[in-house]
């Protein structure tokens, strides 16, 4: 099972430096012909410190959310500590899903003036994250504190959440680019492709979960 983990993960990062940062670079409309926008604009996107943060965010989700289990009837393995690190993995990615549909609704209302009124109180768009980071943290664990099998009920609203995400995400990225705005297209893509990133990691651990609880089956009606 854990081989299977490392392999999946390897190739969720795969997909995510390889697939959807490019994808990200090309929906912003760069004026460049295409093989322009993959040897200057891709270089300079991987080689920009800020794209790896949420990169980094969610490649670790996918990490913990695979190789962390949680079940609060074995208290004899403190499950408060694991409930705890899942909690903050969890509310880490509602918290980027909540961020990109904000400013995504905000950038189809007010173009390239998105985040004036508050961004600047907030600490940016990484301040607002983070805010938004602890408020899901405090409701996830208020909710699913004395709950089992959190990590298979976080996946489920993870993978509700980002369909929900861009179901708002890309009809405001239609918005932002007929009107030709210079940094909102920026944004409703960066939120789109934040949405498919959190939705493909729900995956990994969905297809695990199902082959372990199979597997489970195959050996009670053996033992039986």
């Amino acid at each position: 099972m854990r081989k299977w983990g490392i392999v999946i993960s390897v190739f969720y990062a795969l997909v995510v430096v390889g697939l959807l940062i490019p994808a990200a670079i090309f929906m912003t409309g760069s004026p460049d012909p295409l093989r322009k926008v993959f040897s200057a604009d891709l270089i300079g996107a991987l080689t920009f410190w800020i794209t790896w943060i949420p990169v980094a965010a969610v490649l670790a989700g996918q990490a913990v959310l695979l190789f962390l289990s949680v079940d609060t009837t074995q208290k004899r393995l403190k499950p408060r500590t694991h409930i705890a690190v899942s909690v903050v993995v969890s509310s880490l990615l509602f918290g980027l899903l909540s961020s990109a549909v904000i400013l995504c609704v905000d950038a189809a209302i007010r173009g390239d003036k998105f985040g004036d009124k508050y961004l600047d109180y907030l600490g940016g768009p990484f301040g607002f994250w983070a805010i938004l980071w602890a408020l899901w943290a405090v409701v996830f664990y208020l909710y699913f504190r004395n709950s089992a099998g959190f990590t298979a009920r976080a996946i489920s609203w993870l993978l509700k959440g980002s369909v929900l995400e861009l179901l708002i995400a890309v009809p405001c990225h239609v918005i932002v680019r007929r009107r030709g705005g210079c940094c909102a297209p920026v944004v409703t893509s960066f939120g789109i492709v934040a949405g498919i990133a959190v939705m493909l990691l729900c995956f990994g651990p969905s297809v695990l979960f199902l082959f372990k609880k199979r597997l489970d089956a195959y050996s009670a009606h053996k033992s039986a």
